[in-house]
């Protein structure tokens, strides 16, 4: 395998890519939707709504770039899945986030996407219509001809086709055909509400037709533009691009809704259903250890007032829970939670679905879009990884903070919205203000109230009640019936360095239970072989424990607040600590505190 697809290729935008995607686990009739060279969306027709992978699993996919014949493997993580009723059965959306590409394929899926055009279909062209289509689209789209009805469809049911352009001079034939093709979207997608089809390629119509027809077409939504009978290569050259832009808009706002229908869905049933972490009425359930105790006070203090709250911590400590029970504790709990990273869109797209957008405001802005913060209008809205967000966008967070006003892309009207903000970072948002990469105005708003919530290796109190709380949980949630967490395998899970966090720690339950027989407990043998060759004996609390025990839990100690003195650095620490670095780095990689890069 070669490097991970993060560190292999740059971020790029999303093109159409409908070719077949054979997954392991298997997902049936799965097809691709589009494709950056970070990830890909996936369409599918499950047998069965548990069949194939779900969210935060691996996936393995291999799939051929159209008219280069180069097959790609690749593993990945499925960041979301939704599964819905669709014609004929379930249909499952899926966004994929790669992670390794075998060989070099991830070389050659970015020079596909680099010298990729717009795919054109031109129907029924003459010989001089054909020369003037090449002329139009010559470095910018690449035109594929067809002579029949038939060939048409065949093309368009590759899939990459973005748009079709209908010419000739027989106006009987080219309005056929632009009707047949509205049936057959009809028939695979009757609401108009799926994914964008084979079938849903925008229509450029350069064919004769009565002015009232053509008028008609266009507002039934059947054809995108009419530049009229042999249109000059400029007019035709702007149509096609506008047509394929409006097209890759349209995938991507149709993922946007689905992922946003999908987290909606999400805090319904969250709402139903206790956390880990908070009880119904707001009691601290698995917060047992000093440090916790001293979060859930701040979280109780702060919860009922109208203030922003800036949550602080490594990944997987638990902060979107903390932002869930502070929502429940603040009054707003009846009202939405709305949820949304910042680290997983760009700027622009970002924007909108924050702000919301107006129609007009861009290419494929066919109507108004509200934006989350008018959804969480009287709850809470929480923003994840806000260290990833742009100075210009940190300007107009920083706006709603103070004044509650929100103004969307595009438009001149300002609405005002009373949404309480939690927002959350895994870095130290005053040494990003420090260098240079989050405004010092909008931190300094946010640090009206910060919370700093500690790696779980300094309160291993709670690793008992948050496994016990877990194993409950996938008991429900799996169908499972595991008595508990035996006293080998809770020894090992004190023992261990969580560099996951609670995260980890959930996932190493969810994985034992999974494999636990019936009435049995949590055993040693059903925790992951990582996680016994890393663990060590801790000093045991009573007073009990051998010297050798407590000279280790000293000795880890010690490393650990070494390097977090220096910053991680492992050379600075050796030196503060005076020991030979490779020395500092076997125990230290031993007591599960650092990696290598």
């Amino acid at each position: 395998m070669s490097r991970p697809a993060s560190e292999q290729l740059p971020r790029s935008e999303r093109k159409p890519l409908y070719v077949k995607v054979v997954t392991q686990p298997p997902l049936h009739g799965c097809w691709s939707v589009n494709i950056s060279e970070t990830g890909i969306g996936l369409i599918a027709t499950p047998r069965r709504p548990s069949e194939g992978p779900h969210e935060n699993e691996p996936v393995e996919m291999a799939f051929s770039l159209p008219d280069t014949g180069a097959h790609v493997r690749v593993h990945g993580t499925v960041r979301w899945r939704h599964d819905t009723a669709g014609v004929g059965g379930t249909v499952a959306a899926l966004g994929i986030s790669f992670g390794a590409f075998d060989a070099a394929d991830g070389v050659k899926l970015a020079r596909y996407l680099a010298s990729s055009h717009l795919q054109v279909v031109a129907a029924f062209a003459s010989d001089d219509e054909t020369r003037a289509v090449r002329q139009a689209l010559d470095g910018v789209a690449t035109p594929h001809f067809a002579a029949t009805a038939e060939d048409v469809h065949a093309l368009l049911t590759r899939g990459d086709m973005a748009v079709l352009l209908v010419c000739g001079q027989d106006e009987s034939r080219a309005l056929a055909l632009v009707e047949s093709l509205a049936e057959l979207r009809a028939e695979v997608d009757p609401t108009g509400a799926g994914p964008p089809s084979d079938l849903a390629s925008r229509i450029v119509y350069c064919a004769p037709a009565a002015p009232e027809r053509l008028v008609a077409l266009f507002n039934s939504g059947r054809i995108y533009r009419a530049p009229g009978a042999w249109p000059d290569p400029e007019a035709m050259r702007e149509a096609v691009l506008q047509a394929g832009r409006e097209h890759g808009f349209r995938t991507e706002q149709w993922r946007m809704a689905l992922e946003l229908e999908r987290n909606l869905m999400r805090e319904r049933a969250l709402a139903q259903t206790p956390v880990v972490g908070v009880g119904r009425h707001g009691e601290d359930l698995g917060f047992r250890s000093p440090p916790m105790q001293r979060v859930m006070e701040m979280v109780r203090l702060v919860a009922p007032h109208r203030v922003a709250v800036l949550l602080q911590g490594e990944t997987g400590t638990g902060k979107e829970v903390l932002a869930r029970i502070l929502h429940r504790l603040s009054g707003r709990g009846d009202l939405p939670l709305v949820v949304q990273d910042c680290g997983a869109l760009t700027e622009t797209l970002l924007e909108s679905e924050l702000f919301g957008h107006v129609k007009g405001a861009f290419t494929g802005a066919v109507s108004d879009h509200p934006g989350l913060f008018v959804l969480a209008n009287g709850g809470t809205i929480f923003l994840d990884e806000i260290e990833n967000t742009t100075p210009n966008l940190q300007a107009k967070l920083l706006r709603v903070l103070e004044t509650g006003d929100i103004r969307p892309v595009g438009g001149t009207q300002v609405r005002h919205v009373d949404v309480r903000v939690v927002a959350a970072s895994n870095r130290d948002l005053g040494e990003e203000v420090r260098a240079g990469r989050f405004r010092a105005d909008l931190f300094y708003r946010l640090n009206s109230f910060t919370i700093d919530i500690p790696p779980l290796r300094e309160r291993p109190e709670d690793i008992p009640e948050l496994a016990r709380a877990f194993v409950e949980q996938f008991n429900r949630t799996l169908k499972r019936s595991a008595t508990g967490v035996a006293p080998d395998a809770d020894e090992v899970l004190h023992g261990y360095g969580w560099p996951g966090n609670v995260r980890e720690l959930r996932n190493v339950v969810e994985r034992a239970v999974l494999l636990s027989r019936p009435g049995e407990m949590l055993t040693r043998r059903l925790l992951p072989p990582a996680l016994l060759n890393n663990t060590l004996p801790r000093a045991d609390p009573t007073g009990d424990g051998s010297l050798r025990a407590r000279l280790q839990q000293v000795e880890r100690d010690l490393i650990r607040e070494a390097l977090e003195r220096h910053g991680g650095v492992l050379r600075r620490a050796a030196v503060a600590l005076g020991m030979d670095p490779v020395t500092l780095g076997r125990r230290a990689r031993r007591h599960g505190l650092w990696k290598p890069e």
